[in-house]
């Protein structure tokens, strides 16, 4: 990949930054925080509420996909709080976090925050972006083609597995979070531990003290099953099947994030359903900004990358799926016999 003069690069993220700033868009907004936190608090306790009334009855599933709903927009606003998009101290910020990861939600936050913040340092980046070195996927041509036994034959079909491994990926974080909580290396370890059990405690206690045991694992295997689908939803369509770079990539910052990352077109219903996360070019170029601000960055961005002719991917929810998964099936047929002499699939426009 061509890329411009040092100097040139650092002077247009500069530029851009410049403009943001004198249109306010990383002031903070107290207020839309507010509400936003005090209506997903009360969605989170009527959910539970609805959960002890129903008592006894298969309706509870009902209240199963509520909650991983609510529990996905926890785990949004933990995102915000752990991009420091909330409150100005770094401290506040943190409490919030942990408490919509561990205590809230069962994740650890620190597990989380350290795994985030290495993808936004380098998305679609290979042996740099977490988010792209999962065991069971491919997403380079050289990941497929160099998958053996088992793994080769996940590759190929990798296109079709996908789905049902989302509604694994609720069970994941959390196994993922325990394993953080309970090896050295973790901030705020005590705490963080303290939470999760308080977190796990509660929820089981709740689901198996009011409902028989199989109702109360079909409860927790659909509500947890849901909401790794929505949480795998809202991510998929951000970078899956855009450009993946080369560990040697020394592409500047700007063109890194913009060219890796793609928007979702909608309106103030996508907005809420993703969290924000359609808005993805203009979150991995300020990542602390609040997210009521991005709709009205997206404008500003896309006209600065326009001048500098840099390419600015944004689609419909179902194109972008259908561009992620057509991916993983190009990349997937690269495990096939002959595969070592087709060219690498072209990256997404």
């Amino acid at each position: 990949m061509t890329t411009q003069p040092a100097s040139v690069r650092g002077s247009d993220y500069a530029a851009l930054s410049r403009q943001v700033r004198q249109a306010g868009l990383l002031d903070r907004r107290p207020r839309y925080y507010a509400w936003k936190i005090t209506l997903t608090l009360a969605a989170f306790v009527l959910g539970w509420a609805a959960f002890f009334v129903i008592g006894n009855s298969w309706w509870q599933l009902a209240v199963a996909a509520f909650l991983a709903i609510v529990f996905a927009q926890i785990g949004f606003l933990g995102h915000d709080a752990g991009h420091s998009q909330v409150f100005s101290t770094r401290r506040a910020n943190m409490v919030l976090g942990i408490a919509c990861g561990n205590l809230a939600t069962g994740v650890s936050y620190d597990w989380w925050a350290g795994k985030h913040n290495r993808h936004h340092a380098h998305p679609n980046t290979e042996d740099a972006d977490p988010d792209i070195m999962i065991g069971v996927l491919a997403f380079s041509a050289d990941r497929a083609r160099a998958g053996r036994g088992i793994q080769r034959l996940a590759f190929r079909y990798q296109a079709y597995l996908i789905v049902p491994l989302l509604f694994l990926e609720a069970f994941g974080l959390h196994a993922s979070s325990i394993r953080t909580v309970t090896t050295p290396g973790c901030r705020n370890r005590k705490w963080e531990a303290t939470l999760l059990a308080v977190h796990f405690a509660a929820y089981l206690g709740a689901v198996f003290f009011v409902l028989p045991p199989v109702k109360a694992v079909v409860f927790i295997l659909v509500q947890q099953a849901l909401l790794g689908f929505y949480l795998g939803c809202s991510f998929a369509p951000n970078h899956k099947g855009m450009p993946i770079l080369p560990a040697s990539d020394n592409t500047d910052f700007l063109r890194r994030q913009v060219l890796t990352s793609r928007n979702v077109n909608g309106s103030w219903l996508t907005d809420f359903a993703l969290g924000g996360l359609n808005y993805q070019i203009e979150h991995h170029l300020f990542p602390s900004m609040p997210r009521p601000n991005l709709r009205r960055a997206q404008t500003l961005v896309a006209a600065f990358c326009a001048d500098l002719e840099i390419p600015y991917a944004q689609t419909s929810l179902p194109d972008s799926y259908a561009q992620a998964l057509g991916h993983l099936a190009t990349v997937g047929r690269l495990t096939s016999a002959g595969a070592a002499r087709q060219p690498a699939p072209a990256p997404a426009p």
